[in-house]
């Protein structure tokens, strides 16, 4: 089931931030992540419209949306990948918004294809202004 994060779930979502983070960028240092973890939690997520999908009390999975059009999160447990998880999220997404964008590690293959599958298209390549890594900028309109 997809629906709003609610307050009481903040922590389960940031442990899923941190892990998935660690584990599907190993070409960025454990501790970015680490640093960034309250910055997420007290700044972005409070200003962000999440939802997650939950199945038996368990959270599987959330997306994050900025500015009605900014997917700034998408992360889903690693036990649960390829269980078409992402994918109900995007599409969920994708009925609420006419538009979304989202940066993409460019070294991150697996996600920059997932997105692809989406049918989300790459606007351009630049550097990450927080992490100093290339990133895609990918878009897809309705």
């Amino acid at each position: 089931m997809i629906k709003r994060l609610e307050s009481f779930e903040i922590e389960e979502v940031m442990d899923i931030w941190l892990e998935t983070n660690i584990s599907a960028h190993s070409f960025i240092p454990k501790n970015y992540w680490i640093k960034n973890y309250n910055i997420v939690k007290e700044q972005y997520l409070p200003v962000s419209t999440t939802f997650v999908y939950k199945e038996n009390d368990i959270i599987k999975g959330f997306i994050s949306i900025v500015d009605d059009s900014f997917i700034g999160a998408l992360f889903v447990l690693e036990e649960y990948h390829r269980q078409g998880i992402g994918k109900k999220l995007v599409n969920y997404c994708k009925s609420q918004y006419s538009t979304l964008e989202l940066g993409v590690y460019t070294e991150n293959i697996s996600a920059v294809n997932f997105y692809k599958d989406c049918d989300f298209l790459i606007k351009k390549e630049q550097i990450n202004e927080d992490s100093s890594y290339k990133e895609y900028i990918m878009s897809w309109i309705k």
